[in-house]
């Protein structure tokens, strides 16, 4: 699951964290400080023990997987950049002008960005935004703070509280149903209540341990049953290379 660990994103639950509950955080600032970092370990119930590769959270534009560059080509006007962690989508837009928020539940995240130049970092939830946005940024599947599929009409209620008239919002994830595959090629989705992708997550860094957060993988076709039961509208623009995809979500008119 190496691939879709390495892309949970820093904004991992909704309540701020503390200094002493914020393994990446604490990578990331190590990370900004020394040049290196040891191991950001990923523990969830359903695999193995992972890592994300904390020099990946640093990569400049022309480093980044084509979904992420294709989204930073679209974003336009007022952005908010979730869950933002080292910065590096914000600061790539600042270099083209964009008018870009970044925001965070992690304080060390939060600091590094602002000595990295970041211009606009909140220390903030997500759900706890008032101001307006013409895009609205969830990279490295920014979009699984949501955690369960049932929380999906909260989450675009909210969005019609904060995304401009003719806003989007910009959004990668993707479908884990091939973990499931076996060795005949068939897919066999585990016995568990709701939905496949709805998963849970412990990280650490050093001695730093996180509490276990709800995380969401959402495939295409179940986001647009989600977004068109809202009121919204789902285009997938650009297809990865390990079943991930971006989509831009828009009201409906």
């Amino acid at each position: 699951m190496s691939e879709d660990t390495a892309s949970i994103n820093v904004s991992h639950s909704l309540h701020r964290l503390s200094y002493e509950t914020d393994p990446m955080g604490r990578a990331i600032k190590e990370f900004f400080m020394t040049g290196k970092a040891v191991r950001l370990r990923v523990f969830s119930p359903m695999f193995d023990e992972d890592e994300i590769p904390v020099k990946t959270l640093f990569r400049k534009e022309e480093d980044m997987p084509l979904i992420e560059r294709k989204a930073l080509s679209m974003t336009r006007g007022k952005t908010l950049d979730v869950g933002a962690g080292a910065g590096c989508h914000s600061l790539a837009l600042q270099q083209k002008g964009v008018d870009v928020c970044a925001i965070d539940i992690s304080p060390l995240s939060v600091e590094t960005m602002k000595l990295r130049g970041v211009s606009n970092v909140q220390l903030m939830d997500f759900f706890d935004v008032k101001e307006r946005f013409d895009t609205i940024l969830m990279l490295m599947n920014g979009i699984g703070i949501v955690g369960k599929v049932s929380r999906m009409p909260e989450f675009f209620r909210h969005l019609d509280n904060i995304l401009q008239p003719g806003g989007q919002l910009l959004c990668d994830s993707s479908d884990i149903s091939y973990v499931f595959e076996n060795d005949n090629g068939v897919i066999e989705l585990p016995d568990i209540d709701g939905y496949y992708g709805e998963l849970t997550y412990k990280m650490q860094y050093r001695d730093t341990k996180g509490a276990s957060f709800p995380w969401l993988y959402i495939d295409a076709d179940t986001l647009r049953i989600c977004a068109e039961s809202c009121g919204y509208q789902i285009e997938v623009v650009q297809q990865g290379e390990h079943y991930d995809y971006l989509a831009r979500i828009t009201k409906k008119r």
